[in-house]
């Protein structure tokens, strides 16, 4: 069962895949004032596990933080989706199989892997280029929540992109705040 009670969110996923830290999953804070009077204000947490092959792969999220969002029971707001970690990072693309490839070329041109990287030399993990990609996409993106669903247009899709030069596993949050 999902959603809203006795001011306090339930879900069954959040519960088994947050950190200890994090499992309340709910919380009502003040409310705020509109025209029409005083509004609850909420937030609710999730996260999305994604294991990933390497080498700029780009996957589209969007259907699993709607699923966050639709499962917080909050209807207008903010969605932050946030990935912990310094060589993957989280942006907005149309995600089809032409600008996945264009987007990989770019990030080659501009942040290639054969370049000497200061990191490389230090730490000799040859992922230099996959920190400083990650450093000029960034690691989150808010986007707005209206009547339950992210306010995305209509060729634009939430996405995951691993730069590292090794599978990993990540562990991407998100963070809904809105109305209760």
């Amino acid at each position: 069962m999902s959603g809203v009670q006795n001011g306090t969110y339930h879900s069954e996923s959040i519960s088994r895949t947050l950190p200890r830290a994090c499992r309340k999953g709910f919380a009502q804070s003040d409310a705020y004032l509109t025209a029409e009077g005083a509004v609850p204000v909420a937030t609710a947490f999730d996260s999305i596990r994604v294991s990933t092959k390497a080498k700029d792969e780009i996957l589209d999220i969007t259907g699993e933080v709607q699923r966050v969002v639709s499962d917080s029971g909050l209807r207008n707001g903010l969605a932050c989706v946030f990935v912990a970690g310094s060589t993957a990072a989280v942006t907005t693309v149309e995600h089809e199989p032409g600008l996945v490839a264009d987007l990989q070329r770019a990030m080659e041109r501009l942040f290639p892997r054969g370049m000497n990287y200061e990191h490389h030399r230090r730490w000799g993990d040859g992922n230099g280029h996959s920190h400083v990609r990650a450093s000029y996409i960034g690691p989150s993106l808010t986007v707005p929540v209206v009547d339950g669903g992210l306010q995305l247009g209509t060729w634009q899709q939430i996405v995951f992109m691993e730069l590292d030069n090794k599978p990993r596993t990540r562990e991407i949050l998100v963070q809904v705040v809105g109305d209760a």
